[in-house]
């Protein structure tokens, strides 16, 4: 049974996709090597996503060799949690839900970016930096949590946790540095803004 008959195989569309999100990642200037480690995490899970999305469905072979899962292998069967919360109705909301976290997590990598590097010198604090430390690694997390929720494959799963930890301990790293640059300034930042997730006051610790 050939899956090009099924919606996959067609990897122009792989290759299209990860062209985008690479020219996407390339428009964030990266200053500091570190930063180029999660930015080719990040460009590995696109590519896994979207080889499985249009390429080669391995996960959903993968579950039907092992765990007897069922597939029609069409292209909306693709979404895994699909048959769980069907495609209209409560699914669809999920998918709109979903579609705004990568829509937003691409305005915030974008434009964290662009705002921290744009600054000729001094600390950085407003914009979204008001709301949390690092909008932009949060951008590229969000932007990924959101493909991951709507195509959940298994080398994604394993690869969003990676993500996770690369982009914390950059984010550490660069707070380190910056503590020692604006000293007593950026300490008072950091107690104020949370890291990642933007909680009330009442929920909030340094971390």
């Amino acid at each position: 049974m050939a899956v090009e008959a099924y919606g996959y195989g067609h990897w122009e569309l792989v290759a299209l996709n990860v062209g985008f999100f690479s020219i996407f990642l390339f428009t964030i200037p990266f200053r500091a090597k570190p930063q180029r480690r999660p930015a080719g995490a990040f460009l590995a899970f696109i590519t896994a996503l979207f080889a499985e999305m249009y390429g080669f469905p391995l996960t959903i072979y993968i579950l039907a060799t092992f765990f007897g899962y069922q597939n029609p292998l069409t292209h909306d069967a693709g979404h895994l949690l699909a048959p769980y919360v069907g495609m209209t109705g409560l699914g669809a909301i999920g998918h709109l839900f979903t579609s705004i976290m990568i829509l937003l997590g691409g305005v915030l990598a974008f434009s964290g970016g662009r705002q921290i590097y744009g600054k000729n010198s001094g600390l950085v604090t407003d914009g979204a930096y008001a709301y949390v430390r690092h909008p932009q690694y949060l951008g590229f997390l969000l932007a990924t949590l959101g493909l991951l929720i709507q195509w959940p494959t298994i080398p994604t799963v394993i690869m969003w946790p990676i993500l996770v930890i690369l982009y914390h301990r950059l984010a550490k790293r660069e707070e380190i540095e910056l503590e020692q640059i604006y000293g007593p300034q950026y300490a008072a930042y950091k107690t104020r803004v949370p890291m990642f997730v933007p909680l009330p006051k009442s929920f909030r610790t340094a971390s």
